[in-house]
């Protein structure tokens, strides 16, 4: 074998390596196969302790998005308003994808409002305790015209994992494509109308606390991530 054709011969079997390596390293393994198949609609409850679903008032969720593209991207949507004995409401929007790889990925609502005409005001992180968990959350402030102010807090998940912001999203999607694993999606939103945003933040952590008190432990760690330690 010459000098040349030992060069091609070696560069072809390590280009051959290279692309097996690749094949074995994508993920194909969806980990929503494994997840129940009920809707989300049917794992929520309708009532929980001062809460109840307020069956006339879904349309104040705001869903921006076309049917289709919510069909393309979502397996699963819910919407609901919640009203409790004081008349209190609060606003739910689920979306569960069961694909995160590029272009199936969930959509935020700090993209998500502007589309409809919404102004993001203020934005921060902050963590809400619950028995077992330190969530991170994202609270926004989003107003319409000068009509609309809208608090608004929501998490998401990447699997099992809660994850805020893109660097601990990506992190999460790759420790799973490392398994071989496509992990599904969801992103949990509540949000509330009102004109004092500190009382409307403490108001949906009111709401959170009790929809966490009301589920049981498989259900809290599909909604709220997996318990660690």
């Amino acid at each position: 074998m010459s000098g040349q054709t030992r060069r091609a011969f070696l560069a072809s079997a390590l280009m051959g390596g290279a692309a097996l390596a690749a094949w074995a390293a994508t993920p194909t393994r969806l980990l929503a196969a494994g997840r129940p198949a009920a809707a989300l609609s049917a794992q929520l409850p309708q009532a929980f302790g001062a809460w109840r679903v307020d069956e006339g008032a879904a349309r104040q969720v705001v869903n921006p998005q076309q049917q289709s593209e919510l069909a393309r991207i979502y397996a699963d949507t819910l919407s609901r308003v919640y009203v409790n004995d004081e008349g209190q409401r609060i606003m739910l929007s689920l979306a569960y994808g069961r694909d995160q790889r590029d272009g199936m990925e969930l959509h935020y609502p700090e993209v998500c409002y502007p589309a409809q005409g919404f102004r993001e005001q203020a934005a921060r992180d902050a963590t809400l305790a619950l028995p077992g968990r330190q969530m991170p959350v994202r609270e926004l402030f989003m107003t319409l015209g000068g009509y609309r102010r809208e608090p608004v807090t929501y998490w998401s998940l990447v699997g099992d994992e809660v994850v805020r912001g893109r660097r601990s999203k990506k992190m999460a999607e790759m420790a799973y494509g490392l398994s071989g694993v496509v992990p599904d999606g969801l992103l949990f939103r509540v949000s509330s109308i009102g004109p004092d945003d500190a009382a409307s933040y403490a108001l949906h952590h009111d709401f959170v606390h009790a929809l966490y008190g009301a589920l049981d432990e498989s259900a809290r760690d599909r909604f709220f991530g997996r318990a660690h330690g």
